[in-house]
């Protein structure tokens, strides 16, 4: 009996391997079966040309001698040499990324920000070795995405794919130079969408986060390559893993096609990306809150400052609004509304949903420029302690990674070799206390440090960490 039912499992097994199979060849596209077995390399031998190498040569720097090496009792105790020998200068440093073709005619290469941001030369090695140097023509660190040129004739580029069609389950191909080994592929399924990770690289990632998550292995030197569909459209480019070792362990994110289109044109066009703003500061609606304020609603943002004269003042959005979605596409949190304004241009009208005294509203706005909004709700440091002075401050805005987590002021400017910047604040900093009382606006900064106080403890938030500065 026993035997018996191991044969019966083993044909029902097998049946079910059979089904899959039949069900999988009748999904594969056409011109992607080789012989009688399903395969990639079709689809492949036309999409890797469009797929390239970028090797980025770093600034030369020099080695910085350990500051404990000057200290006099240090050198005493340890027996050090009475004069520290200087270090020579570090040969320029060579990094390796992918990068994804999207104009054969004029040239354009799509990468990661992270892979060219700091490069002095760029040199792109394409699948017929070939090898031309290439030209950044913008960069947009808020997303992570820069777009560079090469003059080469008989490129290949890819098809764009409409990202917003992507489903969790859907195959994809992941093509890169994973640890400069040059065209490499692997493939896997979308394993989740629209995933935000916070800031990693410690706080140089992307703001503006809209993840497409993958199993398809990415390691490092896959920043910038493909993520195709079986179609060999792009549907991604490879930017994040996320990994304790730093390789892969099958949760790997791309930047949406969708949005590196958007990105890419107005790099291309101006050379840096123009934002809009609403002009609101919001935190994410909680149980407690929905419950504060007898709401039936588990999901949104409420708002809890709208900036003066903003496009949100003008249409209309008021302090307690609740924002349940924009042009109609759900918000379920901050980091959603964030997304949904920055990745959008100035003057683009955008239809708010929200829900105020437990009753829906829909408000039209027309967004205003963030670079031009955040400069003039700036505050100088003129009637605040000697320590603040060469610093700005204004509101958390909108794109700073805190936003919505904390209440505070935030740092905008800081003049080099200044009192504040000796003082040790940094752009983006959010001040969220003073001498142990919380710093909740400019009027709060104004009164816990202005010009009579002498010494200052300050809370500081910085990224995804904290810390105290002591101003004397």
């Amino acid at each position: 009996m026993h035997q018996l039912a191991l044969t019966r499992y083993r044909v029902l097994f097998l049946m079910l391997v059979a089904l899959i199979g039949t069900s999988a060849q009748a999904s594969i596209p056409s011109g992607m079966l080789s012989g009688d077995n399903p395969s990639l390399a079709p689809m492949l031998d036309k999409t890797l040309p469009a797929v390239v190498n970028v090797v980025v040569t770093g600034k030369a720097t020099p080695q910085r001698n350990n500051p404990l090496f000057n200290d006099p009792f240090f050198r005493q105790f340890f027996n050090a040499p009475q004069q520290q020998q200087q270090q020579p200068r570090m040969d320029h440093p060579t990094a390796t990324g992918s990068g994804v073709i999207i104009d054969a005619d004029k040239g354009y290469l799509v990468t990661n920000y992270h892979v060219v941001h700091d490069a002095e030369k760029i040199e792109v090695r394409l699948n017929d070795n070939r090898q031309f140097d290439a030209t950044v023509v913008g960069t947009d660190p808020e997303t992570d995405l820069a777009v560079i040129q090469i003059k080469a004739d008989d490129l290949t580029a890819l098809q764009m794919a409409n990202s917003d069609q992507l489903r969790v389950g859907d195959f994809v191909v992941a093509v890169g130079n994973p640890f400069g080994l040059r065209q490499t592929v692997t493939s896997g399924i979308v394993s989740g969408l629209g995933r935000h990770i916070g800031t990693p690289r410690g706080g140089e990632g992307s703001r503006y986060q809209n993840f497409i998550q993958t199993d398809a292995s990415i390691n490092p030197g896959n920043s910038g390559g493909a993520l195709l569909n079986l179609q060999g459209q792009l549907v991604g480019i490879n930017s994040e893993i996320l990994s304790q070792s730093g390789g892969n362990i099958g949760i790997g994110f791309a930047i949406p096609s969708n949005l590196v289109q958007s990105v890419a044109n107005q790099l291309i066009e101006n050379g840096e990306v123009k934002r809009g703003m609403l002009g609101v500061v919001g935190q994410n609606l909680t149980p407690e809150l929905a419950k504060a304020f007898d709401l039936k609603i588990e999901e949104g943002v409420v708002i809890a400052q709208v900036m003066p004269d903003s496009p949100a003042e003008k249409a209309g959005v008021r302090e307690r609004d609740v924002v349940t979605a924009i042009n109609g596409k759900s918000i379920e949190n901050f980091s959603d509304l964030q997304n949904a304004i920055g990745l959008r241009s100035p003057g683009d009208k955008i239809t708010i949903s929200l829900v105020r005294d437990g009753k829906k509203r829909e408000m039209t706005a027309t967004l205003g420029n963030a670079a031009k909004m955040a400069g003039g709700g700036e505050s100088g440091s003129a009637n605040l302690a000697q320590g603040l002075q060469g610093a700005t401050f204004g509101p958390v805005s909108e794109d700073n990674p805190l936003a919505g987590e904390v209440t505070g002021v935030q740092v905008n400017n800081v003049e080099r070799a200044s009192p504040a910047a000796r003082a040790g604040l940094r752009p983006g900093d959010v001040i969220t206390s003073v001498n142990r009382q919380n710093v909740k606006n400019m009027a709060d900064l104004q009164k816990l440090a202005g010009a009579n106080q002498q010494q200052l403890l300050l809370h500081v938030r910085r990224g995804r960490g904290a810390l105290f500065l002591l101003i004397e």
